[in-house]
């Protein structure tokens, strides 16, 4: 007897042909096939009418900040402003509303915001004068802080900072208010309500310092509970972690004990490049004492460079305004002992390699691990790639890498703006291999795609959209947009695939796991300019219910 059966709906399976309707019984897929073939299902289930709307395996965002992302809701929100006087509008009513708060933080400030002038702290001290005040890129690896903000932390008149960070001082010998990467912000976000709890998966991969207590991971929790209802309803039944610790994953086993965890999630170990090689028993560690359906564990995350805005994506050229070449996190010989080592241990490994120099040395050390190793189905993938050599193109297949790429982030997606090609501090030949997953698709390559959020929201078929849709580029960018099929598979089958979970999850076929995502409309049906105008109408996380919009009687939502 089955628990729900979907019917009339527009069924992608990515296993054989497209089908009307599916049945779930505890919690697996059981029957998939058309209307009709559900009938000898029906006695005793829950039906569902997917109204002849497109169905689908539950969404994986298969890059996100889980922890980040649920503090970060709590900020004052700045995307999209550009003006000085808005930006001290909407922070100064925060400041009036929350006078007890150590610091006032805000995220999505833009370079340039200041009337077209770049922030520094005489800004943020016009903004906000007499109390800590600070203000995070949407990118997050630059922060803007006030005079206040960088006395209550410290480093007014600079810091030692790991290499590839940078509190960039003044001709007047004080600190200027910009932060480039964590190891430079952090002493800041510490004022922060939070005490940069969620950040140490970021900044050491180590735990929270001091501990948290008792009343702190109630609160932590509580704050990713939150999240994880908006994520319900973006269809996302999976997730991918991209910074880590013990205390994540202490945290969401906690939730799933209480009944509370409502996306299935991998947290890597945060591998630094200050690391000793020995830490990597910590990833081991972590693999043996989580292994579930819902928490697990087998990932090694790296990085290999900071982002383009800031100058810190390493690159084989200089870039054309200031000449000067940023230095990779790891060094060559350093990343390819890791990469052996890890590999070795049968670990997966993800790199956040942005510049077309950082993807090219993760590729050789990916390399070294498959010379010293042997071949095996390692899965290794490479985050971003926002600019690739040609040359390294088919190494991808060859060394079967896997590509991670956010849609929305790029020139077509919509969602930054790039400004002119001229205006560039890259150079022509290095904007036409901007994001180019098509042509790594065509070159044998696995393509996935994912959001970073919180870089951009958590809402995946705008990402579809900026992939499939996106906007028309001129010259010397290259059109690299995906068919509608080949982004839904990245988000579905082949998020599946890359976590080793191919024969359980991202397809609609009998056997496996019942997360599924039922939209509002045929998307296929409807014109492709208005894909990110679809929805997410019902959200199934093992057969439950998790989010319905027609319904106030769901579990979430």
């Amino acid at each position: 007897m089955a628990d729900i059966v979907i019917q009339n709906g527009r069924l992608i399976t990515f296993n054989g042909p497209d089908q009307q309707a599916l049945a779930i019984t505890d919690g697996l897929i059981t029957a998939v096939g058309s209307t009709a073939d559900m009938a000898p299902h029906l006695a005793g289930a829950e039906v569902i009418d997917a109204e002849g709307a497109t169905v689908l395996p539950g969404f994986i965002d298969s890059h996100v900040h889980l922890f980040q992302g649920a503090v970060e809701a709590t900020w004052v929100k700045l995307f999209g402003i550009r003006s000085k006087d808005k930006i001290a509008e909407a922070v100064r009513a925060r400041s009036k509303a929350q006078p007890e708060d150590k610091i006032i933080f805000a995220i999505g400030m833009s370079h340039g915001c200041m009337d077209g002038a770049e922030p520094d702290r005489h800004h943020m001290d016009d903004i906000l004068r007499d109390r800590p005040f600070a203000a995070m890129h949407a990118g997050h690896h630059t922060v803007w802080a006030n005079t206040k903000a960088l006395e209550a932390a410290g480093i007014l008149d600079g810091a030692d900072v790991p290499d590839g960070c940078e509190v960039v001082m003044g001709e007047d010998g004080k600190a200027t208010g910009v932060l480039n990467e964590v190891g430079a912000f952090g002493p800041v976000l510490r004022l922060t309500a939070s005490g940069a709890r969620e950040l140490a998966g970021y900044e050491t991969g180590s735990n929270p310092v001091p501990a948290p207590s008792a009343a702190e991971r109630e609160a932590d929790k509580t704050l990713i509970e939150l999240s994880l209802k908006q994520i319900a309803s973006k269809g996302i039944t999976g997730l991918h972690n991209m910074d880590g610790n013990f205390y994540q994953l202490e945290l969401l086993a906690a939730l799933e004990a209480e009944g509370r965890l409502t996306a299935r999630t991998e947290v890597p170990m945060h591998f630094k490049n200050f690391d000793s090689i020995d830490r990597l028993s910590e990833a081991a560690d972590m693999r043996s004492q989580y292994s579930g359906d819902m928490v697990w564990s087998n990932r090694v995350k790296m990085f290999m460079d900071g982002v383009i805005e800031s100058r810190t994506a390493v690159m084989t050229r200089p870039y054309t305004d200031t000449g000067t070449l940023a230095d990779p996190l790891f060094s060559q010989p350093f990343f390819d002992e890791v990469c052996t080592k890890a590999d070795a241990m049968d670990l997966q490994i993800a790199v956040h390699s942005i510049g077309d120099g950082a993807v090219h040395r993760v590729l050789n050390g990916y390399e070294a691990a498959r010379r010293a190793n042997g071949p095996r189905d390692s899965r290794h993938r490479i985050e971003h790639i926002e600019v690739l050599l040609p040359s390294d193109l088919p190494r991808f297949a060859e060394l079967g890498v896997v590509a991670s790429i956010q849609p929305p982030h790029g020139p077509g997606g919509g969602y930054f703006d790039f400004g002119d090609a001229e205006d560039s501090i890259l150079r022509a030949e290095e904007l036409g291999w901007n994001y180019p997953m098509r042509r790594l698709l065509e070159a044998g390559a696995k393509v996935i795609l994912n959001t970073d959020w919180p870089v951009v929201p958590i809402d995946v078929l705008p990402s579809i959209h900026a992939a499939v849709v996106g906007k028309d580029l001129p010259a010397p960018w290259v059109d690299d947009r995906l068919t509608l099929r080949q982004a839904l598979a990245a988000y579905t089958r082949d998020n599946a695939w890359v976590e080793f979970n191919e024969s359980r999850k991202g397809r609609l076929s009998a056997g496996m796991m019942g997360d599924v995502v039922i939209l509002d409309r045929d998307i296929e049906a409807a014109p492709l300019n208005q894909l990110n105008q679809a929805k997410v109408r019902t959200t199934l996380l093992g057969g439950r219910i998790i989010y319905d919009r027609t319904s106030q009687n769901a579990d979430f939502g």
